[in-house]
């Protein structure tokens, strides 16, 4: 009788144990959208201030699109300025499907070379030979790796913008570079060009520039100028020079297991609202030039165009670049060519 009794209890009490777990469990997979299907969480990651044109359309365009269009079967949530990661740990999280989907630049490029091409310097002319040359073929042939060797998914270019550097002295001539403390992020074709210009350059995550300017332990660094405003950079420099010397692109990847696990549908719409947005994104990094340059010389910012002269001397200093890459790269001087050509 006794073992009866005991029997019963324990009974009674594992039951009473789980019914309270499933009252206050309850993970992302356990909601359920208005129609009853599972609703599933896009978490989206990215190293960009929260005014930056990137988050602008991706809370704009893709969060909207994609949360209207799969009627509440999917949820966006964007994490900007690093909130999970800088771009090293939010890329090898979406990787690793810890997170769902980020806006990375070419951070991946040391195992996927084809995908460093677009930073290769003074490359692109304008927006237009940007959007023509990543959104064509050329794009399609970059980073056909992305999923076999990576593990995810690209579904959209979008803009970062030409690189500049600004600095807390006036930079007028080749001569102004050398002992330049440089600030670059620590990818090779980076670091070699600062070199060909004639800078002392130190990579450094961008979660860690403003410090760095602020403390002084680098004197420059180059970004967009969009950059330099959303991220107040401008308050620890006084100069800007409009050298265009790289254009950097971002590029939308998901992972691609959780990207297979989605319906026909769903990914259909993931691709829509990844396009719309990027292309949101271009528009608004064109648009917003003037009006960051105008911002900047109001809040004490120098801007000085390099001549041709000037010019022509940094696109002659930036060879090495390229003769490191043809040298390394069978495929890379033809390549070249061809995005010259567009």
């Amino acid at each position: 009788m006794k073992k009866r009794k005991l029997f019963v209890f324990t009974t009674s009490l594992t039951l009473a144990m789980a019914f309270l777990l499933s009252g206050c469990g309850g993970g992302e997979g356990e909601k359920t959208s208005g129609s009853g299907v599972e609703k599933k969480t896009i978490k989206v990651a990215h190293y960009f201030a929260e005014n930056h044109p990137q988050n602008i359309a991706l809370k704009e365009k893709f969060k909207k699109i994609v949360e209207k269009e799969s009627n509440g079967e999917l949820e966006v949530r964007i994490y900007a300025n690093s909130t999970l990661g800088a771009e090293k740990e939010f890329y090898d999280g979406v990787r690793n499907g810890t997170i769902e989907m980020g806006v990375p630049g070419l951070i991946m490029q040391s195992d996927i070379p084809k995908m460093g091409v677009p930073e290769w310097p003074f490359l692109f002319r304008d927006y237009d030979h940007v959007k023509k040359v990543l959104n064509g073929p050329i794009g399609e042939e970059l980073t056909k790796e992305l999923d076999p060797k990576h593990g995810v998914t690209p579904l959209a270019w979008s803009a970062n913008g030409f690189r500049m550097f600004s600095s807390n002295r006036t930079i007028k001539s080749m001569k102004d570079f050398d002992g330049l403390r440089l600030r670059m992020p620590n990818i090779p074709n980076y670091i070699k060009l600062g070199e060909s210009l004639g800078a002392n350059v130190s990579p450094l995550p961008i979660s860690e520039v403003f410090t760095a300017l602020e403390q002084k332990v680098v004197d420059a660094q180059d970004n967009p100028i969009a950059t330099l405003r959303s991220s107040g950079w401008n308050e620890v420099q006084s100069d800007v020079l409009e050298s265009k010397h790289m254009f950097s692109p971002n590029i939308y990847i998901i992972n691609s297991k959780f990207y297979k696990g989605l319906t026909k549908e769903q990914q259909k719409i993931i691709q829509k609202a990844a396009k719309e947005s990027a292309a949101y994104e271009f528009e608004l990094m064109e648009k917003s030039y003037e009006d960051d340059k105008a911002y900047l010389k109001d809040n004490g910012i120098k801007f000085t165009t390099p001549d041709e002269d000037f010019s022509e001397k940094m696109v002659k200093a930036s060879q090495p670049v390229y003769d490191e890459v043809f040298e390394e790269n069978d495929w890379a001087e033809e390549l070249v060519g061809k995005i010259k050509a567009e």
